[in-house]
């Protein structure tokens, strides 16, 4: 325990951690012990998280006793599955509760839910809700964790703009608050927990079940369009007013990309400069293929994978990096994304631009996305017409150049930014300060949200996250 700071290396502490040991069924580790590491690694490899103590929790009832440790000894919680999981800056030196073993998934067939602990990935639960008929709103990427991508609002790219969020579909949460004990939060009996958690992305309670309606819906038409770089920007004017006119039944997101040499790309893309255009809609083939051919006949594509898939197939659609990575990211929302905009994603990301980073993107919300739920939640974005999200990978010498090209890229865009964002696409240093927040929320929710984190979390024992502090 030799590299613990002061205040967590005393007999106190160390007998504490004894007695908690004694208290829960999985590992309680700290720096150096067996298993330790792995339990702390996450998605992104350039980012390391650093606690004091690690929980691995089996159970809701290891949850509660990490969190009243931790609330005994004046240490903030950090909450990590085996998704994405962000690391922010001050992720260090706090107690780590790991869901990764929450991992149950029940499917009720006749009232159309599902419902899983917090350590379950979307890949585990969409072939066994498809048994059974039932799509429910993951995202792009099923390696993504259910819970923290439902905390953080939860954006379909095939059913988002006809269904709206992911959040606007839970019926219940089972949590842990910070005092240690255990609710279960419906909107019957705390609306106003249920409203805030829903968006609040963590900063109220330890998510350890979550129950959400799913979809009778087992296919759909889409996959996506590879053309060639040089074309991207007639590509990209065409899409600009293209997508304007597609039904709710449709969604589209463009991405530039610098494809890297990889045996596991197809022959293709291995090592090229494309643009790759994400089409999916609801309804049969043939009227998809047609809403589709326009783009279809904008460049010879280097590879067309739009087919009629079963709804588990969902992944196709983006194709998102399955594997941890080393790599940087910036995200932010837009008003517009009119012919100046375009001119200006345009410069930093084509053929000319020596950009540095392997995917930019632009994704087409709008529809039901816009729109308030019958049971209201604190999901920010609606009515936020397009989101970009832009990351680069590389090892820690290649850090530098990605991160200048991002900063050069979210300037440029900046004349067409909006304060909101989606939030899970808010990266660690796209809002490090409680303005930044302040303004991705809006001041009548985040004021709104401030004081409900005084009412359920007055300590901020929650706070290793884009950080609501109590109001005063």
């Amino acid at each position: 325990m030799s590299d613990l700071s002061h205040e967590f290396s005393g007999s106190e502490f160390r007998t504490g951690v004894t007695e908690l040991q004694g208290r829960v069924r999985g590992p309680v580790l700290l720096p150096g012990d067996h298993g330790f590491v792995e339990e702390c690694t996450a998605y992104n490899l350039l980012r390391t998280l650093r606690p004091v103590l690690v929980v691995g929790a089996t159970d809701a009832g290891d949850v509660a006793a990490a969190v009243r440790f931790a609330a005994d000894h004046g240490m903030p919680v950090a909450i990590k599955n085996r998704g994405h999981q962000m690391v922010l800056p001050d992720a260090d030196r706090t107690l780590l509760i790991t869901t990764h073993r929450l991992s149950g998934i029940a499917v009720n067939p006749e009232a159309r839910t599902v419902r899983v602990g917090a350590g379950v990935r979307w890949s585990e639960v969409l072939p066994i809700a498809a048994r059974h008929g039932l799509a429910p709103l993951a995202g792009s990427a099923p390696g993504v964790g259910v819970v923290g991508y439902t905390l953080g609002g939860g954006l379909s790219p095939l059913l988002g703009r006809s269904a709206g969020y992911a959040a606007d579909h839970v019926r219940s949460m089972d949590v842990i608050m910070a005092d240690g004990t255990a609710r279960t939060v419906t909107p019957e009996n705390d609306p106003d927990l249920y409203w805030a958690l829903l968006g609040g992305k963590g900063n109220f309670a330890v998510v350890t079940a979550i129950e959400f309606g799913a979809l009778p819906v087992t296919r759909f038409y889409g996959g996506g369009l590879w053309l060639p770089g040089e074309r991207a920007k007639h590509v990209l004017s065409l899409w600009r007013t293209w997508q304007e006119e597609l039904g709710r039944e449709s969604t589209t997101s463009v991405a530039v990309q610098r494809l890297p040499e990889l045996p596991t790309l197809p022959e293709p893309l291995r090592g090229a400069f494309v643009l790759h255009v994400r089409f999916a809609h609801l309804g049969d083939a043939a009227q998809g293929a047609a809403l589709i051919a326009p783009l279809r006949a904008a460049a010879t594509p280097l590879l067309d994978t739009l087919a009629e898939r079963p709804y588990e197939q969902l992944g196709e659609i983006h194709l998102d990096p399955p594997a941890p990575l080393p790599y940087v990211e910036g995200s932010l929302g837009l008003r517009t994304f009119g012919a100046d905009t375009l001119a200006a994603f345009t410069e930093l990301t084509g053929p000319e631009s020596d950009c540095p980073l392997v995917t930019v993107e632009l994704r087409a919300l709008g529809g039901a996305l816009d729109e308030e739920p019958a049971v209201p939640n604190a999901v920010a974005s609606r009515g936020l017409p397009f989101v970009t999200f832009a990351f680069g990978v590389g090892g820690p010498d290649e850090v530098a150049p990605m991160e200048e090209h991002l900063k050069s890229y979210v300037h440029a865009l900046s004349p067409w930014a909006d304060d909101r964002n989606v939030t899970n696409f808010v990266g660690p240093d796209d809002a490090t300060t409680p303005a930044d927040v302040r303004r991705h929320y809006g001041a009548d929710r985040y004021a709104r949200l401030s004081v409900l984190k005084r009412r359920y979390d007055p300590d901020n024992v929650f706070r290793v996250n884009h950080n609501i502090p109590p109001a005063s």
